[in-house]
């Protein structure tokens, strides 16, 4: 099943997602390796600056799911100010279907 990480950055966190990204994307690589990591990226703010995150991974339930967003470096540095796990449904263009 799929689920998808709706994250919001912190007012003001830029900083900590800069110092913070390679540690996050080393583990979105080995998220990636595994076969977990279906697709990710930043949301952008008006001026084009990332302000959140959009991870979508497979994974057995919700509460595997929930433990995978918890070991996100950008989760364990404190940059979000919220962060929703959802099952996802990925209905069109999904490379697998």
């Amino acid at each position: 099943m799929l689920f998808a990480f709706l994250c919001t950055d912190k007012p003001g966190h830029l900083p900590v997602r800069m110092e913070t990204r390679p540690a996050h994307v080393e583990w979105l690589n080995g998220l990636n390796a595994e076969g977990t990591l279906k697709m990710a990226g930043p949301f952008l703010d008006q001026d084009g600056k990332p302000c959140g995150s959009l991870v979508v991974v497979k994974a057995d339930d919700l509460a595997a799911a929930q433990a995978i967003s918890a070991a996100d470096p950008y989760a364990k540095a404190g940059l979000f100010e919220k962060v929703e796990v959802k099952p996802f449904n990925w209905v069109f263009n999904n490379p697998e279907a």
